[in-house]
């Protein structure tokens, strides 16, 4: 039991990114360059791993009034994904808070 405990222990120190974007090509883009600035400080990382699409859909009447049959359906997918970054350094955090990412892409960094 004590070895799970040092297992735990080792694991302490972590950063986990999780990104989100409407558009999975932007989305991999942005993993990507993600990527490429962790490898560049020489950390550890797990990923990207990618999390269930989050699908909204919303229907809507075509007709104000009287042709309740006509309706028009949309969708909005949310793509995201998932890094894990074990023992960080200085220049690691330092690295991931200078990146310019596209536009409407959402990152979320905890510690």
């Amino acid at each position: 039991m004590s070895e799970n405990k040092k297992e735990v222990n080792e694991f302490k120190q972590r950063i986990r990114i999780k990104i989100k974007a409407f558009d999975h090509k932007i989305i991999d883009q942005s993993t990507k360059t993600i990527i490429e600035t962790i490898e560049r400080s020489d950390a550890k990382f797990f990923g990207p791993i990618p999390l269930p699409t989050e699908i909204r859909k919303y229907t809507v009447n075509r007709s104000t009034f009287v042709h309740k049959d006509a309706r028009d359906q949309y969708e909005m997918r949310t793509h995201k994904r998932m890094i894990d970054i074990i023992d960080p350094t200085a220049k690691t955090i330092e690295d991931l808070t200078n990146l310019n990412l596209p536009a409407g892409v959402d990152v979320e960094i905890k510690m």
